[in-house]
């Protein structure tokens, strides 16, 4: 896997993305197995006094339409994005406040719970929140990424400012 920063992710995408798929990018991240590109795309022509329910499905529908209009496009930029990066690409498209995700990785995660960390999860299928112990842990790490979304974030700027410190060091080019 070729280490990538942010800046030069969202560089490669701007420069290599056909100039009317998105109206803007609004997100790449990347970790190890994926990097992800959310893009905004025009809203639909609505009455401004529109029903919430009809703004929410007009842009579903604009989102559907979306993805499959540009399909092929994006399988071409995700194929050689694939090559370079050696991760698979993932899209996404906002529209107005709704986001739709669409070819995204599940990547396995193993990880040893002892007795009273197997036992929540077991409590968790047992009420019918998961159908599987795997399906219980991915609920659990939503929970904890919605309630402390703030946290996260300012870690992994913190991390982000370790990789640009760590990339001036001396030993910057025989790191890479």
């Amino acid at each position: 896997m070729i280490t990538t920063s942010p800046e030069e992710l969202r560089g490669w995408f701007t420069g290599r993305l056909p100039a009317d798929l998105f109206t803007e990018i609004v997100e790449i991240t990347a970790d190890r197995e994926e990097i992800t590109v959310v893009g905004r795309i025009p809203e639909p022509a609505l009455d401004g006094t529109a029903p919430d329910a009809e703004r929410e499905a007009a842009f579903e529908g604009r989102i559907a339409e979306f993805r499959d209009r540009t399909r092929d496009a994006r399988i071409a930029v995700a194929r050689e994005a694939e090559r370079r990066y050696g991760r698979k690409i993932s899209w996404g498209a906002e529209c107005g406040d709704l986001r739709g995700m669409f070819t995204t990785v599940s990547a396995p995660v193993m990880t040893r719970l002892r007795q009273p960390e197997r036992q929540v999860l077991d409590t968790l299928v047992e009420a019918g929140v998961a159908r599987s112990r795997s399906e219980a842990l991915a609920w659990c790490v939503r929970l904890v990424q919605r309630h402390s979304d703030s946290w996260l974030t300012e870690l992994r700027e913190s991390l982000e400012n370790v990789r640009r410190l760590r990339a001036q060091g001396p030993d910057a080019d025989s790191a890479s």
